[in-house]
């Protein structure tokens, strides 16, 4: 499970909700990556859960999210 390490059932939601959106960008922008698709999406997984108590909107999230992936991806 992506997001064990959150209790929150509104934080799963939101991270659930913003992790689409991020892969959705990753795709968008043809963001290389080098694992497996299933891989790297559990890799964004945990950059959403890390990052969701620091963004301050879920547009927030999804920036930071999409940014951290990209930087570690090349």
């Amino acid at each position: 499970m992506p997001f064990s390490s959150l209790s929150d059932p509104v934080e799963i939601a939101r991270a659930q909700t913003a992790l689409e959106e991020v892969w959705a960008e990753i795709e968008r922008q043809g963001i290389e990556y080098h694992g497996t698709p299933d891989g790297e999406r559990a890799r964004a997984a945990q950059i959403v859960a890390g990052l969701l108590a620091q963004s301050t909107s879920n547009d927030d999230l999804v920036r930071l999210s999409v940014a951290r992936f990209a930087d570690k991806s090349g």
